[in-house]
């Protein structure tokens, strides 16, 4: 297997994925193209400590940074490192591409590299989030702010595809997102997408609130990039504030000092759980690829994190399990003629 890593993504680039690249080649012996200017990391790839025999520098003259204009930006540097390395998984070179790099950049280039899966009209941003009993497929979480009822049904049957392929679970619950439980509950997309979504194969549970999301009683999510975007910042907003101010009260005594102590196994455990680093990067689902989007704010732990969600993914051949899915559910409904 070889991965191919955006050595210009980061805002600290290249050392997070220069790091990133050594310490997983050498834990899963596995090869990794990194892609990024030589001038710039080639130097840096040099001193780092560590055996990097796995590791191999690919040429990418042009950097997409954060605050360029996705489009724009991204036809004037033609050789930028996101191009050049979808084209290695487009070639076959490599089977996956990660990137912490400009999101906006990310899905340009990749559409106009790789395309989308047959089926599908909008590929979606993808997260894993953190909900009582294991994880939540929660989809899409930015990519499309303003969609129609058939892309969430697409967004639905690659959620369910991917719960199952990833996180071992068999039929997963998928629940669509919406302000009240019923049937005829929430906007006018969430009404038009509610009967589409009991046709289309899948394991399709209702409507579902952000509640029943972390009590763990749905295993996929699908709204609207617009909401999930809201859902995903609202929620880290909040679980920061709380262990924020957790840590404070508990530091704020002898007494509390040593509760803190006694607890601090499970507190540990808490914080793994809650970390964005333990899972690295979303996939953008929908791409004819597996394309891997990180955090600007990666550091080196959440780029090897983001490297083993690649890899996992590849090894569960998630990518042949979407074309074929996604076909064979979409042919069990009928969904309006709409253009891309």
């Amino acid at each position: 297997m070889t991965l191919v890593l955006d050595a210009m993504g980061s805002d600290q680039y290249p050392d997070p994925e220069i790091r990133a690249a050594i310490d997983f080649s050498n834990q899963f012996g596995e090869e990794i193209l990194l892609v990024g200017n030589e001038e710039v990391v080639k130097p840096k790839l040099d001193a780092a400590a560590g055996d990097k025999s796995k590791v191999r520098l690919v040429h990418a003259p042009d950097i997409l940074e954060m605050w360029d204009k996705p489009v724009e930006n991204a036809k004037k540097k033609p050789d930028n490192s996101m191009a050049v390395g979808l084209k290695l998984v487009k070639s076959g070179e490599g089977q996956a591409f990660i990137s912490a790099g400009n999101t906006g950049g990310i899905m340009f280039n990749a559409l106009r590299v790789l395309g989308r899966l047959p089926g599908v009209q909008r590929p979606a941003l993808t997260a894993l989030f953190p909900v009582k009993g294991g994880h939540c497929v929660v989809l899409d979480i930015g990519a499309n702010a303003d969609c129609r009822p058939e892309f969430l049904v697409q967004f639905a049957i690659m959620g369910s595809i991917y719960a199952e392929k990833t996180l071992k679970l068999s039929n997963p619950r998928v629940g669509l997102l919406s302000n009240g439980e019923e049937a005829g509950k929430g906007n006018q997309l969430i009404k038009d997408t509610y009967h589409l979504l009991e046709s289309c194969g899948i394991n399709y549970i209702g409507n579902v609130e952000s509640k029943e999301v972390f009590s763990g009683q749905t295993d996929v999510v699908v709204t609207d990039g617009f909401t999930g975007n809201i859902f995903l910042k609202s929620s880290e907003a909040v679980a920061k504030l709380i262990t924020d101010t957790l840590k404070e009260e508990l530091m704020s005594s002898l007494q509390t000092k040593i509760g803190a102590l006694l607890a601090k196994p499970a507190f540990k455990a808490i914080k793994k759980m809650m970390d964005p680093r333990e899972t690295g990067a979303a996939p953008l689902l929908g791409i004819d690829g597996l394309v891997f989007v990180g955090h600007g704010r990666s550091d080196s732990r959440a780029l090897t994190s983001a490297l083993k969600v690649a890899y996992n993914s590849v090894q569960a051949d998630l990518l042949s399990s979407l074309r074929d899915g996604i076909q064979d559910k979409l042919s069990a409904i009928s969904t309006p003629e709409s253009g891309s």
